[in-house]
């Protein structure tokens, strides 16, 4: 990590003298901040200006507030490291990954909380690594990751023997790590437990500008009616339909919902249907949900989304973004639900997630613990275009499967649609931009993986480490100027 090296290393920090000061570590922090979600949520100004309706200048506007308000939590780690260093030296590098940690836990929770691109996503695609999540959830993998480089930072700003330990330890603890998820996967017994069931994904490849144009509405329809028929034809017993699938509101579209009723009837399957829901009073609430038809034409569940995607379902203080009116109004101004739902399929409990609900570990965790035996997410990231978002989007709930030892089933408008097994091995997988119907295997599990009995306790530890060793060096402060005095 160069912060970590720029704000303990030696030129950083000489031998003799006061450290240069939190200001410099904040601008530091602030600067690697803005970088990292700059690069990483550069589509953000993209969507705001094709479907949020703003200019350029005032997209590039909102998104630079969102990433300023982000970079703030890599500048607060800057901080910490920096107030820590400033009593224990290079031994601070050591610390700095607990630190990273709580401020990235501070990110996942704060405000509703932003968990996206968190650093333990960098090794979702690395499987021998990334099993450790089934551990220690993804805020333990970031430490992992974290740890490592302190370590290599340790090494690179100290001399003697002992650098040389810690470098060897924090490399030789990696390559343990993923021996052991070799094997992990190699054993596989999670993909062989369980009750199979075929699913089938719809992916309609609908342009979102043209999703809610009643002239294509019943081209859209017929789109996912004719996918479902060929899901079920390959045998899908479980078809599932991407986030606000449908050009209308289901329970809302008399000939619509009986028309997809009918086809549960005629296919056999249980449909996991996307679409907005309308609770009528005054003034009435909109859900972005998930309606759940049964093979016998019945909604047996419906599931209304939770964690609202800002900017994007909701303008949270409107008032200070006065210079986006046309966003505030474009936005819907949509509902959250307030519990998960189980969705019976064939007898076994199964959840989703929308959209990027998925990115919350908890909140799939929680859903979990409340009994589901499989996973399903169901989106709409067509408003990302051909950015890295959609890859992002499908890594990151990949990491799911993982931590919580279940298959993940993935519908997507526009991709990337999926199948992952327990061990984040994608077993189906859509291309962007593709209409097609996705099917394969997955299976209802019920064995709890560590990281679904214990949660987040890499967080609230880094947490605790942090508050401890920020206590410590406070109080032993004075006592330690007093000794480079005496020795000087």
């Amino acid at each position: 990590m160069p912060l970590v090296a720029a704000l303990i290393g030696p030129r950083a920090r000489p031998a003799t003298g006061p450290p240069q000061g939190a200001f410099r570590a904040f601008r530091l922090g602030l600067t690697t901040g803005a970088v990292y979600f700059a690069g990483t949520l550069y589509w953000i100004t993209a969507v705001m200006r094709l479907h949020g309706g703003l200019s350029l200048p005032v997209s590039v506007l909102v998104n630079a507030a969102l990433i300023a308000y982000l970079a703030l939590y890599p500048a607060v780690f800057a901080i910490v490291v920096d107030s820590i260093a400033g009593r224990l030296g290079a031994s601070a590098a050591l610390l700095s990954p607990f630190a990273w940690v709580a401020t990235e836990f501070g990110r996942s929770t704060l405000l509703t909380g932003f968990p996206w691109v968190l650093l333990g996503y960098s090794q979702a695609t690395f499987l021998p690594i990334a099993q450790i999540a089934s551990l220690v959830g993804v805020h333990g993998l970031s430490l992992l990751v974290a740890a490592v480089n302190g370590a290599l930072v340790y090494g690179v700003v100290t001399r003697g023997r002992l650098r040389i330990s810690v470098v060897a330890l924090a490399v030789a603890t990696a390559v343990a790590i993923a021996l052991w998820g070799r094997w992990r996967i190699a054993e596989g017994s999670l993909a062989r437990s369980g009750v199979p069931i075929r699913i089938g994904l719809a992916q309609g490849d609908i342009p979102q500008d043209e999703k809610w144009d009643q002239s294509r509405a019943q081209w859209i329809f017929r789109t996912y009616l004719d996918l479902t028929r060929e899901a079920a034809s390959r045998g899908a017993r479980f078809i599932i339909w991407p986030e606000s699938a449908t050009p209308f509101f289901f329970e809302e579209d008399p000939v619509g919902n009986e028309m997809i009723r009918r086809l549960a009837v005629e296919t056999r399957a249980f449909l996991l249907v996307g679409s907005d829901q309308v609770e009528r009073g005054t003034p009435p609430r909109y859900y972005n949900a998930a309606f759940l038809v049964g093979p016998a034409g019945r909604t047996v569940a419906v599931y209304r989304k939770i964690h609202l995607v800002p900017f994007g379902e909701y303008v949270p203080l409107q008032h200070l973004f006065f210079f986006a009116s046309r966003l505030v109004q474009a936005v819907s101004d949509f509902s959250a639900g307030d519990s998960i739902v189980m969705l019976p399929v064939e007898g076994h409990p199964a959840t989703t997630a929308i959209c990027y609900e998925v990115v919350y570990p908890d909140l799939v965790r929680q859903s979990v613990l409340a009994g589901s035996q499989l996973l399903t997410t169901i989106t709409n990231d067509a408003w990302y275009g051909h950015s890295s978002a959609p890859y992002q989007h499908f890594e990151q709930a990949s990491l799911r499967a993982i931590e919580q030892g279940r298959y993940l089933a993935r519908s997507a408008n526009t991709g990337i649609s999926g199948i992952v097994d327990p061990y984040g091995r994608v077993t189906e997988r859509s291309r962007l931009f593709e209409r097609t119907a996705l099917v394969g295997e997955a299976r209802f599990l019920t064995i709890r993986t560590v990281y679904a009995r214990i949660g987040d306790v890499a967080a609230w530890f880094s947490v605790l480490v942090v508050l401890a060793a920020l206590l410590a060096t406070w109080r032993a402060g004075p006592r330690l100027d007093r000794e480079r005095t005496s020795r000087r």
